[in-house]
């Protein structure tokens, strides 16, 4: 690793931050790569009960790094589409990975989360908003439409028409929108930010880590399942969790404590 995501622990939370401040975090090929071995990392180590993201710096992410958009323009045009594609992929698996981490994630959002920054926020579980942050589906004003979930994610968080007007527009939403229209969950001093993220990680993991995993699974499946579905993979869920230890562990101190 070049360092371009920096990687710490707290107690039980990992703290994954972006780190190329000298442009606001925008995110070039090295560091989606980062990026994904950062997050897998999270989600092998069972020391690890949940995930911060946060940005080095005055801004969480900008974005696509322009710098490279620029170099896309360069390539022959028969390759423009087959390049843009395997890039895709490359962030797509680590948007992927994010939403799907069988742990609590937050956004911890301190200044401009830009475009497929926006999107890296939308990804996680919850979002923080510090006092500067400042939220834009900004592809929009680059001939692009959002290419890392936003389009997924926007709607589930404000509702359809809301997310289209973010997205066609490209505006700029603040903390204090975000909070009202559901962008963001919490506003906090930019100061405290992180350690306020941490601290309700801490909070959001102190559970069974099974019982998190499997609900966090089934519930970021429900707008596209039918009821039965959702009853089906609730079952499924029970089953596994009537052979784990936290469910042993706890019923056998109820029994015990209460003498039955």
């Amino acid at each position: 690793m070049t360092n371009l995501v920096e990687f710490s622990i707290s107690e039980s939370v990992a703290v994954l931050t972006l780190n190329r401040p000298e442009v606001r975090n925008a995110i070039n090929d090295a560091m989606r790569g980062e990026l994904l071995a950062a997050i897998d990392r999270a989600a092998v180590d069972d020391a690890i009960a949940a995930l911060v993201l946060t940005g080095n710096g005055k801004s969480f992410c900008s974005g696509g790094d322009i710098s490279g958009m620029r170099e896309r323009l360069k390539a022959p045009p028969g390759k423009v589409a087959l390049n843009g594609w395997r890039r895709q992929k490359q962030i797509h698996r680590a948007v992927g990975a994010l939403h799907g981490l069988p742990k609590p994630t937050i956004a911890a959002v301190n200044g401009a989360a830009a475009g497929l920054g926006c999107d890296l926020a939308l990804a996680c579980d919850f979002i923080v908003a510090a006092e500067d942050a400042a939220f834009t589906m900004s592809f929009v004003k680059r001939g692009l439409v959002s290419d890392g979930g936003g389009m997924y994610f926007l709607p589930r968080r404000v509702g359809l028409a809301s997310a289209k007007e973010m997205i066609f527009t490209g505006r700029t939403v603040g903390p204090e929108e975000a909070l009202t229209i559901g962008l963001a969950d919490r506003v906090a001093p930019k100061a405290a930010l992180v350690a306020d993220a941490v601290a309700w990680a801490r909070e959001l993991s102190a559970g069974s880590p099974v019982s998190i995993a499997l609900a966090k699974a089934i519930l970021d499946r429900t707008f596209e399942s039918t009821e039965e579905e959702v009853f089906a993979l609730g079952r499924e869920a029970q089953a596994i969790c009537y052979t784990s230890d936290e469910h042993r562990a706890s019923v056998e101190a109820f029994l015990d404590k209460t003498g039955r």
